[in-house]
């Protein structure tokens, strides 16, 4: 029975793009914590942009990476599998990541050994457990604002690529590809912003706590958004080289059929 499921190259194909769209989804969560400087990383000196009022350079976290790929997979499961497979494998995924933090706050609460906690010493990390802690127990409100956004914007994802395929047909790839993925990633930008540091700075603030002004959320968000939409644009052609490979594993009535029920459902 399980031979025969994974001998179906329809089958096989869902859980290979099914698996990288949840791995690179957690993994995103996990190493979103890192700050980075964008220009830096790349040897160039910071840019200075002036937002709202708000001197800003591109400094990103590192989830940022692999986002667009995950809606590059959104995109390409849609195709087809239709919202369908879209909106399952979107709630596993949300499952998945919020049961990772369950986990990860079960961990952080056990008891370090005594060794553990000065292990890496001469690395320059005096308190392990304190480090781990730090890494992995992320905040409330930026889980509940990470996983709202990614929810939202899959859904989001989803309705505008059928439209725009609807108008297009089978032509234009990269529109309802790469254009749906804009909007998407548009409202994941602000979405996780606004829960997490705007609303999240205010709900837990101390009395000399930094607290998040509207202006930077929206100067954050811009800067945030056009590095994805940077990125989105340029991983266009690596849509049209996914999609080619697909098409000649599949072939190509299966292919043909498979997209026809995909939009239909």
């Amino acid at each position: 029975m399980v031979q025969s499921i994974i001998a179906n190259k329809a089958n096989r194909l869902f859980l290979i793009l099914g698996g990288f769209f949840i791995a690179n989804a957690l993994i995103a969560e996990i190493i979103g914590v890192k700050i980075f400087s964008l220009e830096q990383t790349l040897g160039l000196a910071p840019l200075s942009l002036r937002i709202m009022g708000n001197e800003l350079s591109f400094n990103l976290t590192a989830g940022v990476l692999l986002w667009p790929v995950v809606f590059i997979m959104t995109d390409l499961i849609n195709e087809y599998y239709g919202t369908r497979g879209v909106r399952f494998l979107s709630w596993l995924t949300a499952g998945l990541i919020a049961f990772a933090f369950i986990i990860f706050m079960g961990a952080i609460r056990l008891s370090p050994a005594a060794f553990f906690l000065t292990s890496k010493q001469g690395s320059g990390v005096p308190d392990m457990q304190l480090a781990y802690a730090s890494v992995l127990g992320q905040g409330g409100f930026i889980i509940v604002g990470s996983l709202t956004a990614f929810l939202l914007g899959q859904l989001v994802d989803v309705l505008v690529f059928h439209r725009i395929k609807k108008l297009t047909g089978e032509k234009h790839i990269w529109l309802r590809a790469t254009g749906s993925t804009l909007v998407s990633q548009f409202l994941d930008s602000f979405v996780v912003l606004f829960i997490a540091f705007y609303i999240g700075t205010r709900a837990n603030a101390q009395p000399g706590d930094f607290e998040w002004p509207f202006s930077l959320f929206i100067a954050v968000g811009i800067v945030n958004y056009c590095y994805k939409f940077m990125v989105a644009l340029l991983l266009t052609p690596v849509i049209y080289w996914v999609h080619g490979w697909i098409e000649r594993y599949l072939g190509h009535d299966l292919a043909a059929s498979m997209k026809k029920e995909a939009m239909l459902s």
